[in-house]
């Protein structure tokens, strides 16, 4: 009769014991992640797919906070790495030390791969920066003065576009028949107003030029211009227009644009909810695009 008690108690104590251990394994599962259903019926758990974006400081980061929360909630966890210029995102895309990154516009991008040969493909457009013209000392375009110097920006693909934006306000004409998006000074046929224009400048440096009230005008990007407290809309004498084809995208190492997690990136980016907070935060200044 005692054998038979101790067989039993061994058994209720075995199963006590197995009871607990389902427990505990069900915490755990609780705590280290999303659980899935595997074909045969056992649950799995799932890790968030981690994804490193570059981009540029105080604008194009502040998109990507916005769309953080979104990815999380679909399995992607965002991280972003900060950006003050223009060479280094492009070097850690494809060292692999990023994933993609979000700071350039397709000419300039275009014009990365083919100097440096780097094996970069355009994943999405995303939004559109007008460049636009500042003057501490006048109020409007038509007041800059016969020999007025105009500072721009040092970048070759920097110098087509605000060129092209000066023959479209009518301050110069540039010559029949060249690629406008790769014009220079030299193109420039006629300068009515003989406008002295200084391309020696880094573009990230701009914003002191202005600042100092150096020349009779600046053209500042807009993403250097709001992380300077600039509104481009309202503190700016002239602005390029939305149908500007200038389209910041994300960019990534070929291949990798097919990739899950970029696919939901882009898509969220894309997303109204997106779209309506780049419209809300910076009032028409940055122009979300839909390709």
């Amino acid at each position: 009769m005692k054998k038979w008690l101790s067989i039993l108690l061994l058994s209720v104590l075995a199963l006590v014991l197995v009871a607990c251990g389902a427990k505990e394994n069900d915490k755990e599962e609780a705590n280290t992640g999303s659980n899935t259903e595997s074909d045969n019926g056992t649950t799995e758990t799932t890790e968030p797919t981690k994804l490193v974006v570059g981009a540029s400081y105080g604008l194009h980061d502040i998109i990507l906070e916005q769309a953080k929360p979104i990815l999380a909630e679909q399995g992607v966890e965002l991280e972003i790495q900060q950006y003050q210029d223009y060479v280094l995102p492009n070097q850690d895309l494809e060292s692999g030390a990023l994933d993609a990154n979000y700071f350039q516009h397709i000419p300039y991008l275009e014009y990365e791969i083919a100097e440096k040969g780097y094996d970069f493909v355009n994943a999405g457009g995303i939004h559109i920066e007008p460049i636009a013209i500042y003057s501490q000392k006048y109020q409007a375009l038509d007041e800059l003065p016969d020999g007025a110097t105009i500072i721009i920006s040092n970048s070759v693909t920097d110098q087509g576009r605000i060129l092209t934006l000066f023959e479209n306000l009518g301050l110069i004409t540039l010559a029949e028949g060249i690629d406008k998006t790769a014009a220079v000074i030299d193109d420039i046929v006629d300068n009515p107003k003989n406008l002295v224009i200084d391309a020696s400048s880094a573009p990230e440096m701009l914003t002191t030029y202005y600042k100092n009230g150096e020349g009779d005008a600046v053209v500042i990007n807009s993403n250097f211009a709001i992380d300077f407290k600039l509104d481009p809309v309202n503190d700016s004498i002239a602005i390029e227009g939305s149908e500007s084809p200038y389209v910041n995208v994300i960019a990534t190492r070929a291949g990798d644009e097919n990739s899950d997690a970029i696919k939901k990136l882009i898509d969220v980016l894309h997303s109204k909810e997106i779209q309506d907070f780049i419209l809300n935060e910076w009032g028409g200044a940055v122009v979300p695009v839909e390709k």
